[in-house]
């Protein structure tokens, strides 16, 4: 039943949106015209300025929108990526691997293929809820499996050594989904890089 109302009040939403008999105003947001184009930084591609369409009013700027790196971080898997792309995020109470993060993985397993000196440590985190027994296993399986994904991509196991952090080391303070979801992840910490 819970799950039925925010989906009833969507499709009505959506419904009364269609059955709209005015004009549409032409959007402003579209500055491109033939195929389809992607903008570049949706693909981590630094984007080059568009132009600004000329208009008589004055147009008021959106206020910028914050995203948690856990939904809309693109992945790069070029050596600065390498730097920055080094969490992996869970779902509640989840230790399984999203495809998302594979790509990510296997970069930073081929980076240790070719590197042998080099030595990572995965720290598994849990958010504040449940006990500290179930958060302290909960980390340890999350960093065996991003060890266990490592591995099966060309890192040695003697490269990639695992540690459990449970709920006490948070990224983000607070007591609410944001900051759970910030929380529950495994980083890769690089103890040696060549």
């Amino acid at each position: 039943m819970r799950a039925s109302l925010p989906v009833a009040f969507l499709l009505s939403a959506l419904l009364s949106g269609c059955a709209f008999k005015g004009e549409i105003p032409p959007s402003t947001h579209i500055l491109q015209s033939g195929p389809f184009k992607v903008d570049p930084a949706l693909l981590g591609q630094p984007s080059a300025a568009r132009p600004v369409p000329p208009t008589t009013a004055a147009i008021v700027a959106p206020p910028p929108v914050t995203t948690s790196p856990v939904s809309d971080a693109p992945i790069k898997l070029d050596a600065i990526g390498l730097r920055t792309q080094r969490s992996v995020y869970f779902d509640v109470n989840k230790a399984n691997i999203k495809a998302d993060y594979e790509p990510a993985l296997r970069a930073h397993a081929r980076y240790l293929a070719e590197h042998r000196q080099a030595r990572v440590r995965i720290e598994g985190n849990a958010d504040e809820r449940g006990t500290t027994e179930h958060n302290q296993r909960l980390g340890l399986n999350r960093a065996k499996n991003v060890q266990s994904t490592l591995l099966a991509h060309g890192a040695t196991k003697q490269q990639v050594s695992i540690k459990t952090l449970g709920a006490s080391n948070p990224r983000k303070l607070g007591h609410d989904e944001e900051s759970w979801a910030e929380n529950r992840r495994s980083d890769v910490v690089y103890e040696r890089e060549e």
